[in-house]
């Protein structure tokens, strides 16, 4: 670490520069100016000019206040907030502790007051940073990030020259990748900076709203220099709302990356006098190209920030085999009868954990919808002992249980609707919010949070868990007022944090519980979510067939060993079938799935192989670094290609679908055929329609 900060009295501008072994920045600031970030780059690459980026510098907190909005500019971008030019850097502290290097930049302006955090790992070229923010007076804040960037595509003809990677993340699709130029994104240089305006005004703009944080686009992006490959990647820590904007500034292009926005959310900040405000933390990378090489530097950076900065759990080098009797099985519909020939077949197959999803509260027949809340277990579903006498089943074949809960949502038509006090509740201008029958629980009231509690902790002693699937398939919008009159866009980022914490509490209260996070499948696939929950769910794909891309292309946006991939059997399928379906959660988590109890004697052989592989592999798996050789997954892309690199060790994954008679252009020099075991690659990777093959192979030092 290098702090370089000459006195703050000097009437001139001064310089501070920071950093790690692989990541360093340059700070402008004095008497007279906001503190800047100037540049950001890699070791790796040249360093930049900080007197050419000057001009187009923004402050390193990017806040606008009620009642002031900005200054210098007008238009929809989050920049130039009038508070932030005010701000003015008064004193700075450093540590250095275990590898982790952290500064934090003291400012102040005008009554108000902010702690700017930025924190590096050795090794590791990711910038984490946050900002505390307090007031000598109430003020009300519209926008505040850390996460602001500018410089980008600096000397380039930057509308065609610098290009955006961003992931729509779509419903049972997840993780479509595409790289676009910002022309294509219809932001152009419009030339009017030789006329001494800043730029076009305009910007492209990416949003999440609602309560579901990644159900149109993860919270993550990347920016390339096409004319060297270099990147700029980030992701937001918000499992609920967030925003990230481009724009052109004095001939360079700007990033801004916040949480919730006034604009965008329906939030504000109120910081009241003694009171403070805490931003979203914002992640940036920054790798030197060529682009190939960039990209998987940047998964490689991500992956590790990622298990740096997560809640330790002994499931992310366990990564045990679970089966979930949801998925093209029984769909909501357990019963002891149903339930007792897939707990049989899993323990054949060699699976650890046994999951009774959703149904098992319903003594409706299919009704419960909206009747959820109260989670006791059905007393029509399960005679002979009750799902008692099942979870007992479940452990005396050697495998740990698990049970799916929704805890979020109340029913509208379940008896705690009526029980609970109505600030427990979301609800907006004195009306509790209800969406497809459910209403939302708030978890910042201590009402809602001692219910669940209460429930959670039931449930897990009664039948001896060691497995919890929380799911959240309604989103409620924008969010609560908290029947107080807060923006509604406030209650909701407060509650995401108070769930967050809510899953934590649980796990210290219950040592060793695996806790998994699911939306609706991947609609909450968010760094802030990655940093508690020990596996997440990805997708709702029921199709075999469409899986690949998604299992393909989710390690860029979750570490392998997190990530549960269903892998759905039945007897109908042939073996090359199940051996597609299988791979294609080989190197994430395995959720099995599906009808395993149609399975054939000759069928069950072939899925106990490849669970032994995977057993085999899944310490390599936990440590390894995500690449592509084939390049991220389109969606109908008939070759498809993942490797899991673990040191020399390279674990490639390859699926064939319908088409593509070509063979791919895949080096696979010193390999071996992990699963199946009647495909070699003597001659190439030559796969039949609908089949996959498993390898690793030893790479060339």
């Amino acid at each position: 670490m290098t702090v370089t900060l000459p006195g703050l009295t000097e009437a001139a501008e001064q310089q501070l520069t920071w950093g790690n072994d692989v990541l360093r920045l340059v700070i402008a600031h004095g008497p007279g100016t906001a503190p800047r970030l100037v540049a950001l780059w890699h070791t790796g690459e040249p360093r930049p000019d900080p007197a050419g980026l000057r001009r187009s510098a923004l402050p390193i907190l990017e806040v606008a206040l009620a009642g002031e909005g900005r200054s210098g500019t007008s238009g929809k971008r989050h920049v130039d907030g009038a508070a932030a030019q005010r701000m003015r850097l008064v004193d700075t502290s450093a540590d250095r502790r275990n590898g982790i290097s952290r500064l934090r930049l003291h400012l102040t302006g005008e009554g108000l007051h902010a702690t700017v955090h930025y924190e590096v790992a050795d090794g590791i070229p990711v910038l984490r940073s946050w900002a505390e923010l307090t007031g000598d007076q109430p003020v009300t804040v519209e926008h505040v990030t850390t996460g602001v960037v500018s410089g980008i595509g600096h000397g380039a003809r930057w509308e065609d020259e610098v290009a955006l990677w961003t992931a729509a993340n779509p419903w049972s699709g997840e993780f479509r990748w595409r790289r676009t130029t910002l022309a294509d994104r219809g932001l152009y240089d419009v030339g009017m900076t030789r006329y001494q305006q800043v730029g076009s005004k305009n910007r492209i703009s990416l949003t999440s709203t609602g309560a579901w944080s990644t159900s149109e686009h993860l919270a993550m992006g990347i920016v390339e220099d096409a004319r060297s490959g270099r990147m700029l990647a980030w992701q937001i820590e918000s499992n609920t709302t967030w925003h990230a904007e481009l724009g052109d500034r004095y001939d360079d292009v700007y990033l801004a990356v916040f949480g919730p926005t006034a604009l965008e959310h329906q939030w504000t900040g109120r910081i009241e006098r003694g009171g403070s405000l805490r931003t979203a933390a914002v992640d940036l990378v920054v790798v030197p190209g060529p682009a190939q090489a960039a990209l998987a530097a940047v998964s490689a950076a991500l992956t590790a920030h990622r298990r740096r900065i997560r809640r330790p759990h002994p499931d992310h080098q366990a990564l045990p085999v679970v089966y979930n009797d949801f998925l093209n099985a029984l769909m909501s519909d357990p019963t002891t009868e149903k339930e007792l020939p897939l707990i049989e077949a899993a323990a054949d197959l060699g699976v650890e954990t046994f999951v009774i999803d959703a149904g098992w509260y319903d003594d409706e027949g299919g009704g419960w919808w909206d009747s959820v809340g109260a989670w006791e277990p059905s007393i029509t579903r399960f005679p002979d002992g009750g799902l008692d006498a099942l979870m007992d089943r479940i452990r005396a074949t050697g495998m740990t249980p698990g049970l799916w809960l929704e805890p979020e949502v109340v029913g509208v038509r379940s008896p705690i609707a009526a029980h609970l006090p109505a600030a427990a509740f979301f609800q907006r201008g004195g009306i509790r919010v209800a969406e497809w029958g459910r209403y939302q629980l708030d978890l910042r009231h201590p009402a809602a949070r001692a219910h669940l509690d209460t429930v959670v902790d039931r449930l897990v002693t009664r039948f001896r868990l060691g497995y919890l699937k929380l799911d959240y398939n309604v989103d409620t919008g924008p969010g609560t007022d908290g029947g107080t009159g807060e923006p509604a866009g406030a209650g909701l980022f407060g509650h995401g944090r108070a769930l967050l914490d809510w899953v934590t509490a649980i796990m210290d209260r219950h040592p060793g519980l695996v806790v998994e996070g699911c939306a609706a499948g991947g609609s909450r696939t968010d760094p802030a979510s990655g940093a508690v929950f020990p596996i997440q769910s990805l997708t709702d794909q029921q199709d075999f067939r469409a899986m690949p891309p998604i299992a393909a292309a989710a390690p860029l946006a979750i570490t392998a060993e997190q990530a549960g991939i269903w892998a759905s059997l039945d007897g109908s399928m042939n073996r090359d079938e199940l051996v597609f379906s299988l791979v294609s959660a080989m190197l994430g988590r395995v959720h099995l799935a599906g009808r395993v109890d149609s399975l054939t004697a000759e069928q069950r052989a072939v899925v106990r192989d490849g669970l032994a592989v995977y057993r085999g592999i899944r310490a390599a798996v936990a440590r390894s670094v995500p690449v592509w050789p084939l390049g991220l997954p389109g969606w109908r892309d008939p070759w498809i290609a993942v490797g899991a690199r673990d040191g020399d060790d390279l674990y490639l994954a390859v699926w064939r679908r319908d088409g593509g008679d070509d063979v791919p252009p895949l080096d696979i020099g010193d390999s071996e055929v992990l699963f199946p075991p009647w495909i070699s690659v003597d001659t190439g990777i030559r796969l039949a329609p609908y089949s996959a093959v498993l390898l690793r192979i030893k790479e060339k030092p």
